[in-house]
């Protein structure tokens, strides 16, 4: 089966929790915003009006199924290829895991859009200093000190003990994200979180992963997405 992706096509987003997931299991699957008119389907499909609409991407179509919201996504994923536990307990725990990391995205978010995507960076940059400095201060250690804790208490390379999971790829990208948006911020900030920084490097040499991070199929940071780089936000 070749699974259909629709996320918009400049960005990394939410979506590409779900490209890690998929790029890692070797699945084939087609990022359409990303081709022809993807776009346009992609926003038909959410207008559709009847059966089971996406309130927004990601989502993906796998044969008859119409799945949205990340977390969703993979723990659909996670059971079918691997990525997740065999038993029911297990996967609950994952998924679980990818909500609390779903809470986090949202945070990172509003650092620099406290008071909402509708206005320009420009227009709450007083907000976006004082959310961010809360935001590394409160919340940075509270969430990745819970995920640095789980991997101590685990004592395996990736966060359930030996074997990989959607989880581990998404910290990857946390890691990944929070060290282009705060460069400055994260490199110390690493130091406190050493198993963490382990798990991105063995996420990252993982062939699948290594080799899709070196193809084009990875878009880059930019400052459209989640991950943005303001220099007065690093300090």
């Amino acid at each position: 089966m070749t699974y259909e992706l629709y996320y918009w096509p400049e960005i990394q987003g939410r979506g590409e929790y779900v490209r890690l997931a998929l790029e890692e299991a070797g699945a084939d699957y087609v990022d359409v915003a990303r081709g022809p008119r993807g776009s346009a389907a992609m926003m038909k499909m959410m207008d559709a009006g009847k059966g089971t609409p996406p309130f927004a991407p990601p989502f993906l179509k796998a044969g008859k199924l119409l799945i949205g919201q990340t977390a969703n996504i993979l723990f659909y994923l996670g059971a079918r290829h691997g990525l997740a536990p065999k038993t029911e307990a297990g996967q609950l725990w994952v998924h679980q895991l990818q909500l609390t990391i779903t809470d986090f995205v949202v945070e990172i978010h509003d650092t620099h859009h406290p008071l909402g995507p509708s206005l320009y960076y420009e227009d709450q940059k007083p907000p976006a200093k004082k959310r961010t400095a809360e935001f590394w201060d409160e919340r940075v250690p509270k969430y990745l000190g819970y995920f640095e804790q789980l991997l101590d208490d685990n004592g395996g390379a990736y966060v359930t003990g030996r074997r990989l999971t959607y989880v581990d790829l998404s910290l990857f990208q946390i890691v990944d994200g929070l060290r282009y948006a705060f460069p400055k911020r994260m490199k110390l900030f690493e130091k406190t979180i050493s198993g963490l920084v382990g798990l991105h490097g063995r996420v990252a040499a993982r062939p699948n992963i290594e080799a899709y991070l070196a193809s084009e199929r990875r878009i880059p940071f930019n400052e459209q997405g989640i991950f943005r780089r303001y220099k007065e936000l690093d300090a």
